[in-house]
């Protein structure tokens, strides 16, 4: 089912390329105040001197293979692709629009391709982002935070958006998912012309919410914004790693991993994937910043990645735990104490929680004793009490996972 990966994954990574990565957040030394990857509009870049940037486009480190073995490294299962952003330039080989990284560029390079044969090699899913309704190339693309009551909506779909989506849906094998954006004025009919499209072409390919008009065949929250309680069905956030999305030199407001991680487990334990961005530089090379942080979440899953992948939200726990997220399998419960130096020879409360207990282990930690992880009995209520001992001379860890293993398949609560 074309749902099954993106159940099970959980993760992916999110790359925002383009022309604006050369720019990096600043035009004629004026630096933007908005999102790098916004800068010809929100700077008012007239589109004969953007187009220019195609001149000096020639990434010479943007390195699919590279990519895709870090991607694989840091534990994620699928990558998102700017095939085409609001821009309007597409990074790889249109025949319907010249206006693209094979035809008009520095370089001649078909990054989707590159793309597409180094997820095969290193299993992941290829998905591609593309925008839909924005396009500041096109006279008739819309426009955020512009008057649009003028431009000819339908040429554009006809003579770029439809036919640029059924190029990206033939020519590079299976995509996994179309991840389009911002629909703003698109009507019903609209969104369902490119459901019907992408349907007929690849009926696997998922659809993301931003399709507009809830004809989505999953959630997509605003960006880096996690739901505040557990969602059971399907559901993703985009995130960054930092405050842009396309690369902006200035921009050092780095997430620490710890930060990262906590929101990793907040949407895993809500029931959603984290789909997290880097942003390369002009040259294609990714930012440090972004490979020291994401390598140390890898190292966390490699250790802990069962407690992740193919997990299911919980109803919300009964007590307020903000030191705690629960994840959750059949017949097993995976309890995930945050920054748990601080809890070193204490044992941590959990009552109410009905399962009868088979096993208890910790992961990814194989120098932990197995003994006395787990005190079961019961408070003077008669409520049942689990006591979580965590171990004296504790590693510096980011987070300590507990996997408590129950006869019974699904998560009981005693309710109050």
């Amino acid at each position: 089912m074309r749902h099954d990966w993106f159940k099970f994954g959980k993760y992916g990574l999110f790359i925002h390329f383009g022309l604006y990565s050369i720019l990096a957040g600043e035009y004629n030394g004026k630096r933007t105040d908005f999102l790098s990857e916004w800068i010809m509009l929100s700077l008012d870049i007239p589109k004969e001197e953007y187009e220019k940037l195609t001149e000096r486009f020639n990434p010479v480190n943007f390195d699919a293979d590279y990519i895709c073995s870090k991607a694989k490294e840091w534990g994620m299962k699928y990558i998102c692709f700017t095939s085409k952003h609001h821009d309007g330039y597409a990074l790889y080989r249109s025949y319907v629009s010249p206006y693209n990284s094979f035809d008009n560029s520095l370089c001649h390079r078909d990054f989707v391709r590159e793309l597409a044969d180094t997820c095969k090699k290193h299993g992941l899913v290829l998905c591609l982002y593309y925008s839909q309704a924005q396009d500041w190339h096109h006279e008739d693309g819309y426009r955020a935070y512009k008057d649009n009551s003028k431009i000819n909506f339908r040429r554009y779909l006809d003579e770029k958006c439809i036919p640029q989506i059924k190029e990206i849906l033939t020519n590079y094998g299976d995509i996994g998912m179309l991840w389009f954006d911002t629909p703003m004025g698109m009507t019903k009919e609209e969104s369902k012309e490119l459901v019907d499209i992408v349907r007929s072409i690849q009926p696997d390919c998922l659809i993301n919410g931003r399709i507009g008009n809830d004809l989505g065949d999953y959630m997509t929250t605003q960006d880096n914004r996690i739901p505040a309680y557990p969602i059971k069905k399907m559901w993703e956030m985009p995130a960054t790693l930092n405050s842009s999305w396309g690369y902006k030199y200035y921009d050092e407001d780095w997430f620490p991993p710890e930060n990262v991680m906590q929101k990793f487990l907040n949407i895993v334990a809500r029931g959603g994937n984290y789909l997290l961005n880097i942003g390369p530089k002009g040259d294609g090379s990714i930012p440090e910043e972004s490979v020291k942080i994401l390598d140390v979440i890898g190292e966390w899953l490699k250790r802990n990645g069962e407690a992740i992948y193919g997990t299911q939200a919980i109803d919300t726990y009964v007590y307020e735990a903000p030191d705690l997220r629960f994840t959750h399998k059949p017949n097993e419960l995976f309890v995930h104490v945050l920054s748990p130096k601080r809890f070193e020879g204490r044992q941590i409360s959990l009552q109410n929680i009905a399962n009868t207990v088979v096993n208890v282990e910790w992961l990814g930690q194989p120098e932990l004793s197995a003994d006395n992880i787990l005190r079961i009995s019961k408070t003077l209520e008669g409520d049942p009490y689990w006591g979580l001992n965590i171990p004296k001379n504790l590693k510096e860890t980011m987070v300590l996972t507990a996997k408590i293993t129950t006869e019974e398949k699904e998560f009981i609560q005693k309710m109050l």
